[in-house]
Order: C-alpha cells, then structure tokens, then sequence
C-alpha cells in the first residue's frame, strides 16, 4: 500500500510539498572567516522543517569535495564555493531569484 503524505494528502510518489518549501525559501551565501583565517562558505535561509538538510549537506559536500557542517540552522562547508554553490541549488531546483550570494 501507499504510503500518504501527512501535509498534503497525496500519495509520497506524488507529494509536492518539498518542491512547494523550494520556492519559499529566501537563500543568503556568504563567506565567513573561522578559525585560523580559514574560510567558510555559509548558507543561511533554508527552513530545516521543510527540507531535508542531511540530504542537502551530503549532495553539496560530494559534489564539491568538501568537508561541512550543519548547525544553527546554517550550512557550513570548508572553503569559497559560494557561486558553486548557488548553481548546484539551482539544479536542485531552488529558483535563482531567491537566492542571494553576498
């Protein structure tokens, strides 16, 4: 049997509401300096409740063979990809307009 989701009602094969989260989101990429002068890209704006941050984390760190974190609600990844980045969410179907790289 299908299993249904609990937010919209539809089947999980069919269920939009992630892909509905996507497109509300308002996205910041910035570049802080931590420890040792080391840089971090810092995603900030991605609603933790609506999206799968595990899933987006391990998509982003494999892609850019980086090492990262999730805390504070924030993505943390070792290095400056910030416009890296912002095309990956795009392919993942984030819209663009919503997305701002600082």
């Amino acid at each position: 049997m299908n299993e249904i989701c609990s937010k919209c009602g539809l089947p999980k094969e069919l269920c939009m509401c992630e892909i509905i989260a996507k497109e509300s989101q308002r996205i910041v990429i910035k570049i802080e300096k931590k420890k040792f002068g080391k840089n971090y890209t810092v995603i900030t704006g991605i609603d933790y409740k609506e999206i799968d941050m595990k899933d987006l984390l391990k998509t982003l760190k494999s892609k850019l063979a980086c090492g990262g974190t999730a805390k504070y609600k924030n993505i943390e990844l070792q290095g400056d990809h910030k416009h890296k980045v912002k095309d990956i969410l795009i392919s993942m179907g984030f819209p663009s307009d919503r997305i701002d790289v600082r």
